[in-house]
């Protein structure tokens, strides 16, 4: 009976203990703007990355305390030949970091607010430890792009996935018509094939998640795991930057293929604007959202899936949108549900109890 405890009883129990102790429980959640986070774990604890003027990179070794790092990826702001593509653009949104072929890829978005004229960079290492002598990024340039003459999307926020079948895969999204995705070479992490003429723009790209025929259009940062034979995908509605006011929130799918169909708990495509709810805002938190998924491998009970998000804090709504991290469990059907916001180390922390 003691794996049944709840996760909330486990989460008041160690509250409490704290409060006995003369201590207020500290919680996964940054102190300062973070927003757009993912992150990966390295033999030097676990880094993310963020949405800034520049990207924002941080740094922990137990999910908990999280600093903000003074390197940077690229010398200045925004890559020259990027400001020059992308006009008025001010600074680099939604960076996505993943462990692939030896190197972290980091994938960045290069916009301005409510257009579509955009495009998703790529840069690379082969270390995210500042203090390595290997440490140094390498642009690798552009992507794909947007432009609203010539797509029916907004080219920012992109996931990269990689299949365990060597296939790779690059999904993105805001707004717009959509979601949108599209096979990769595992090589290189950019599209095999662009249409005839100026703009990169991939060839065959598909839809994967929008929000169906309703006048609501508010869909962006995807993001593809895979578990048990399933592909999950999240993605995140409502507005994502306007404070207390915030109705973000993350839904989920999952399907046989990378590229969909997803289907939602009722069975609904998410192409065709299905989506099952998996956070929401409450009076504490505002807007959670635009997640990535940690899947932190190991033997010890505290290796599974963590999210990574970001959300207001409604009692200090001017510190900005704040990263945390939350445990992600699993049921019997292969459906998830959302964990507290993580309050003791990772090293301690103990998925067999809820």
């Amino acid at each position: 009976m003691k794996h049944l405890i709840s996760t909330a009883v486990l989460s008041a129990v160690l509250f409490f203990t704290a409060l006995l102790q003369g201590q207020t429980p500290q919680l996964a959640v940054t102190s300062f703007d973070a927003p757009d986070p993912t992150a990966v774990q390295t033999p030097d604890g676990f880094y993310a990355v963020a949405t800034g003027k520049t990207i924002k990179i941080l740094h922990s070794k137990n999910l908990i305390e999280w600093t903000l790092l003074p390197n940077r990826v690229f010398q200045d702001d925004i890559p020259e030949w990027a400001r020059e593509r992308v006009k008025g653009t001010k600074g680099i949104w939604a960076p996505d970091i993943v462990f692939h072929k030896g190197q972290y890829y980091l994938y960045y978005s290069v916009s301005t607010w409510g257009s579509a004229r955009s495009l998703i960079g790529l840069a690379v290492n082969k270390t995210l430890n500042p203090q390595s002598p290997d440490y140094k990024w390498e642009d690798r340039g552009i992507v794909l792009e947007s432009h609203p003459d010539h797509t029916d999307y907004n080219a920012i926020d992109s996931a990269f996935f990689a299949d365990d079948d060597g296939k790779a895969y690059l999904v993105w999204g805001s707004y717009w018509k959509g979601i949108k995705g599209v096979e990769v070479n595992p090589e290189t992490g950019k599209p095999f094939k662009y249409r005839d003429g100026d703009l990169k723009i991939p060839l065959d790209y598909k839809t994967v998640a929008n929000r169906g025929k309703g006048r609501d259009t508010s869909i962006e940062a995807p993001y593809i795991i895979k578990r048990n034979g399933y592909y999950y995908m999240f993605t995140s509605r409502g507005s994502c930057c306007e404070g207390v006011r915030s109705t973000y929130h993350i839904v989920i799918g999952r399907g046989k293929s990378p590229l969909g169909p997803y289907f939602d708990k009722d069975g609904k495509r998410m192409d065709e604007g299905g989506g099952t709810l998996l956070l929401e805002g409450n009076e504490k938190w505002k807007g959670p959202g635009h997640n990535g998924i940690l899947q932190v491998a190991g033997d010890g009970k505290n290796a599974g899936d963590y999210v990574i998000l970001h959300a207001y804090d409604a009692e200090n709504a001017k510190a900005g949108r704040l990263t945390q991290v939350r445990p992600l469990y699993w049921d019997n059907d292969n459906w998830m549900e959302i964990g507290e916001i993580l309050s003791v180390p990772f090293e301690k922390f103990d998925f067999t109890v809820r």
